[in-house]
């Protein structure tokens, strides 16, 4: 029997407000070093398309979009580069970061 729950498909319109979109030193040069903007993963984090969570991590964001709580997502962008986006509990701030950056 399979307990677990389907995973929600990402929404095609934003869900929630970024605030001021930062990014880290470390994260600009790994997007720069890709030729990437990470604009796509802005609106990949902003839909709802949480990247590469487990199923137990993407509940806990879909449940932090009715609570207001913090926004957390990851994208394995190659072999060697992760971006994480973290968009804050006030949604006032989301941040472009790398995991050693955090």
């Amino acid at each position: 029997m399979n307990t677990k729950k389907p995973v929600p498909e990402p929404s095609k319109l934003p869900l929630f407000e970024l605030g001021q979109v930062v990014a880290t030193p470390g994260a600009l040069e790994a997007l720069h070093s890709l030729g990437m903007t990470g604009l796509e993963l802005l609106r990949r984090h902003h839909r709802g398309d949480w990247g590469d969570l487990d199923a137990e991590d993407i509940e806990t964001n879909n449940t932090a979009l009715k609570n207001g709580s913090r926004l957390f997502s990851s994208y394995q962008v190659n072999q060697e580069i992760k971006i994480w986006i973290i968009t804050e509990a006030d949604r006032s701030v989301t941040t472009f970061l790398l995991p050693e950056d955090y």
